[in-house]
Formats: C-alpha cells, structure tokens, sequence
C-alpha cells in the first residue's frame, strides 16, 4: 500500500467496479498492485481493496515469489479476527485481475509520527506499541510470525486506536510448504532474520523494538548507507538507549526497549505477556499525575487478572472495554441502593465493597467479585434488594444489561458461563454458613 514505484494500470470495468465492489478512489500504487477505497454493496461497508497487477505475477523472475505472497495473504481471509489487526474479508484470483479484499481503516501508518518534530507523547506511543503486542501474540498464537512489521505496516486512527496489517509476507509455522526467505525491510529485521536463521515469534518482538524506539526518538536504531552496513550492525552494534535522544523517557522504558533489541534471544522477552506486563507498568509509571482517565491497556491487563473474565480469550477482553464503564468509589460511597430499580451490574476491579441488608452488614467482596448480577439474568430492570456501600477506594467495571446483546455470541456465552460459576459457588458457601450456624445451634442447646 506504501510502496512508492509506479504500476501499470489495471483491467477495471468502465463503471468502475472490480467484481461486485464499487471503487471510490484510489489509497496508494506500488509495484505490484494498487489499493483502491471501495464499497462492499452486499455488506454495506467501505473496504480496502488490493488488485495486484496481473504483468507482476507474470513476471519471469519474480512472478512465483509475488505468487506465494498473494497466496499467503489470500489464505488469511476470514481467519485472523482481532480488534488490532485489519481483516481480510476475501480474495479472488482471476485470469485478468487478482485482488484482496481488506477492511479500510480511516487513519494514517505511524510513519508519519516517527520524524523528529511529529513524536507522539510518551503515554500515546505505550499505548500504541502494547496493543501491538498484544495483536502479534494473538497471531503468534495462530501460528504466524508477521516477518516485516514497520511503521508503514502499522495503522493508526483516532489516538491510540491501532491496525497492524499486512500479513502476505508472513510465517506460518503450521504450514508444510516451502517458506519464502529474505522477507522484510533491513532497518527493522532482527538479527536472526538477516541470517536466514530459523525464526520464532520473538523476531517479531524484535521488529516491533526497533518501531518503539523509532517512535520514541525519531530515528532508527540501527542505521548505515546502504543495507549491508545497517545489517552490520543490528548483528554487531549495541544502539544508544532512547533517552539519550529523548530525555524525558525515563529508564523503565529504556529498558524494555533495550531488552527487545537483544541480540540474543535468551535476552529477548520470552513472550509476548511478559513484554505486555512491563508495558503496563511502564503505562502506569507515565501516567499523567492526578489523572482520573485509566489507559486501555491498563484496563485490559486488570480483566485479564481478573477470575472472572479467566474463560475470556484477549479478543473478547477487547470487545469487553468497548461494553463497559469503568466507575472510580470513594471509600463510603453508596454504589446499589437498597429498593432502588437498577439494571446495572457491577465487576471490582480494585477495592472492597460491603452489601447491607436494611443497614445489617451480609457480605463483604473483593477484586474480581461482581454484585447486581439480577439485573443480568433477570433481562429487565430489577428493583435491588439489598444496599452495596463502598469499604474502601474501589475501581468497579460497570456493565448495563441492556447493552450486552450488542456483544458477540461468544462473549455472552462466556458472560453466562462466569455467571453460573459465581452463583454456585454463592451456593457453597451459604450451605456452608447454613451447616455451621445449625451446628452451633445444637452446641448451643446441649
């Protein structure tokens, strides 16, 4: 999409369609393809759509490579769902025109926010390379390993809402053919990369440093004038770290950047949640002082810790943030009135809160706790039949029942799952009480 060599043009229909999909101008041209906005009629949505020049799969001497390469990215089509990686909604390959489908996202690369005077806040480019990680470990999990993630294939709309795309160059370890080697762009390959050595996902871990860094300080890394000494010393040249450059980043950052860049892999992150924990820690430690307005990416790893969004995979925690209010209590605070009608649920996410009974203290929950359940299971407004007051300074996860039919199947189901765990295990424990307060009462009377 961001290739800057010219194209020749391609067979489009006089009304300016390919197949079914109307055409509403062109995004970018390459040498091998060019990337059109279009609209889907049938779905009714604006797509991204890649027709790859027919003469470049022709090409004696590279055709077979572009060949594997739209094959690949081709046979990605409806398989890698996640809210941070951009969809792949067809492909069809003709005689006359091969094309991909995609969705289009309204924004721009990071490329333009890796120049010296257009950095991104500290705070904005944690958040950013965090959702990367987080959208290369599903991946990974897939079996793929991206191969070329560069800012270029790096798509940013609004403040921190991220796409990473192109996935034609990427590594499938589950497939039994034969691999294309030499893929990626020097300045971000990592050094088992340009070695042609067998690669794991941590080479992506790897690329997505040298992003980092870039996007940290405005410039590479690793740089030379021409590849070969740029490969020299991403093998060999140990970089500066970023606050040297930047004197605001403060060590903590130094340090998952510089660990990302190891040459070794044994000093690599072993995986991708331990680079997302240090991510987060480093989001906190950045945060801006006095500010109320939590970070996504905090917010996520907190439901990720939680017990009760434990069956959740990470692409319904994604869809999860988009359902849910976060609510910050004061110590007192009264959350749930007692004979009130509510339709609200609530998750604590930190803090304690106390349920009361007609002013009588019943219960007392903690972190990954939910109380207001009813509101869920009974599908309509429920009248509250017992008060919850804050016991401390508590984070709760607000969640109307109405706004769950908007989630997927998936999320519901699992919704239904937690629910059904919590109300058997309430039942334990008050069969528990039960037993004890009747053992006590035959104490009592003998």
């Amino acid at each position: 999409m961001n290739d800057s060599a010219q194209a020749t043009d391609l067979p489009v229909q006089a009304e300016r369609r390919i197949g079914k999909y109307e055409l509403i101008r062109e995004l970018g041209r390459g040498a091998t393809s060019v990337v059109y906005k279009a609209y889907d009629p049938f779905q009714n949505r604006e797509v991204a759509l890649k027709a790859v020049n027919p003469e470049a799969l022709g090409d004696d001497e590279y055709g077979c490579r572009y060949r594997k390469l739209f094959i690949a990215e081709a046979s990605l089509a409806g398989k890698l769902s996640h809210p941070h990686i951009v969809s792949i909604y067809d492909a069809v390959a003709g005689p006359e025109i091969s094309y991909i489908v995609m969705e289009y996202v309204d924004g721009s690369t990071l490329e333009r926010y890796t120049h010296i005077d257009r950095l991104l806040s500290l705070s904005r480019v944690l958040e950013i390379i965090y959702k990367c990680a987080r959208a290369l470990d599903f991946a990974a999990r897939e079996g793929l390993i991206h191969r070329d993630i560069k800012p270029a294939n790096i798509l940013l709309a609004g403040e921190v809402d991220i796409k990473i795309s192109d996935f034609g160059a990427a590594l499938n370890t589950s497939s039994e053919s034969t691999q294309i080697t030499g893929i990626g762009s020097p300045a971000y390959m990592s050094p088992e990369q340009v070695r042609e050595q067998p690669l794991t996902y941590q080479t992506d871990i790897f690329s997505l440093g040298v992003v980092f860094y870039q996007l940290l300080t405005g410039r590479l890394p690793f740089l030379g004038t021409n590849n070969y000494s740029i490969i020299y010393q991403i093998i060999n040249v140990e970089p500066a770290p970023p606050s040297r450059l930047r004197a605001e980043v403060p060590p903590a950052i130094d340090a998952i950047v510089m660990r990302m860049l190891a040459k070794s892999t044994c000093e690599r992150y072993q995986t991708w949640s331990e680079l997302a924990g240090d991510l987060v820690d480093a989001i906190g430690g950045a945060r801006t002082r006095g500010s109320e307005s939590v970070p996504e990416s905090e917010k996520f790893d907190t439901l990720r810790r939680l017990a009760f969004f434990a069956a959740f995979s990470d692409v319904e925690l994604w869809e999860v943030l988009r359902l849910v209010r976060w609510q910050p209590v004061k110590s007192g605070t009264v959350v749930i009135q007692e004979d009130d009608i509510g339709s609200s649920f609530f998750i604590i996410a930190e803090g304690e809160v106390e349920v009361r009974k007609q002013q009588r203290a019943l219960d007392r929950l903690g972190a990954g706790e939910c109380f207001g359940e009813m509101a869920y299971l009974g599908k309509q407004k429920f009248q509250r039949s017992a008060s919850v007051v804050a016991a401390s300074d508590a984070m709760l996860i607000e969640i109307r029942a109405e706004t769950l039919p908007r989630a997927s199947e998936l999320c519901r189901h699992h919704f239904n799952g937690a629910f059904l765990e919590l109300l058997v295990d309430r039942l334990s424990a008050a069969n528990l009480r039960l037993s004890q307060l009747l053992t006590d009462s035959k104490v009592s009377v003998f």
